[in-house]
């Protein structure tokens, strides 16, 4: 851990907060309890998941081929994940902003694997997320009293995607839903609610493993798009939008696999106050 002050950033997708750890040359020993203690809302700065950015040379990570930055993602809870849609875009805001990524295209590495990110010249920022990949199987999804047959696509994060009449009948989602088998989540699962709006128009609540329910998911809204794509009576092949609590995302497919396009957006930086970061060393 460096004995100096440790900037920190902090930054949104569609309401999805996140806080930036900038540590290039890996000095920071990300545990799972700082990033938790850091994105507690009460105690901490608060967010749904830390990023660490750091060179991959640092990690000589060899699935990072081509991309010089790695996206170390933590989950709120200190967990890991492979992936996160909205905060790669956040990530990729920062880079650009610091004239650290080249904005008409960059590579990033993260545990899912590279990916390449755009901004585009509206200033929204189209993230290739890689192909969705189906699940063998029919997991249920139960809240409250009643259960639903699920979706399972992995993005590469898992998720199970469950469609409903109303957003509603989601209930309050503080806990995670209940899905079975036990085992068929081997790893956690992401489960979004999703209603049908229009013909290319969707509408998605998420709980996020180790996160609780957010205001968007990024990767949720890459596997909710892709099977509302492919369900019965489905006519639309061009981006789909995709309404989340924290504001619209488009998803679109190609022959490299799915694209998620939205905003990202810088709104503080600072440093953790050392007595604070005292409790780590």
């Amino acid at each position: 851990m460096p004995t100096g002050a440790i900037p920190v950033i902090k930054g949104h997708g569609t309401g999805n907060d996140f806080i930036l750890l900038p540590d290039l040359d890996g000095q920071i020993d990300l545990t799972a309890q700082m990033a938790a203690d850091l994105c507690d809302r009460r105690r901490g700065i608060g967010g749904d998941g830390v990023l660490r950015i750091v060179r991959c040379a640092v990690d000589d990570d060899p699935a990072a081929t081509g991309a010089e930055i790695f996206m170390d993602y933590r989950n709120s809870d200190g967990s890991m994940a492979q992936m996160c849609g909205n905060g790669i875009r956040v990530f990729a805001a920062y880079l650009v902003e610091q004239g650290l990524a080249d904005p008409s295209g960059m590579d990033i590495a993260t545990r899912g694997g590279v990916r390449h990110i755009v901004r585009r010249p509206d200033g929204l920022y189209d993230v290739a997320m890689g192909p969705a990949q189906e699940i063998p199987g029919v997991p249920s999804v139960a809240v409250g009293r009643m259960a639903f047959p699920a979706s399972a696509i992995a993005i590469p994060n898992p998720h199970a995607v469950v469609f409903v009449g109303s957003l509603d009948a989601a209930g309050p989602l503080d806990e995670p839903p209940d899905v079975t088998p036990d085992d068929f989540f081997p790893e956690g699962v992401n489960v979004e609610f999703v209603q049908e709006i229009g013909p290319g128009h969707i509408a998605m609540r998420v709980h996020e493993r180790g996160s609780g329910e957010t205001m968007s998911c990024g990767t949720g809204a890459c596997a909710a798009a892709y099977v509302a794509r492919r369900r019965p009576g489905a006519m639309h092949d061009g981006p789909m939008r995709v309404d989340v609590p924290g504001g619209t995302l488009l998803v679109d497919e190609a022959e490299d696999g799915m694209h998620l396009i939205g905003p990202a957006e810088i709104v503080a930086e600072g440093e953790l106050s050392p007595d604070w970061v005292a409790r780590w060393q």
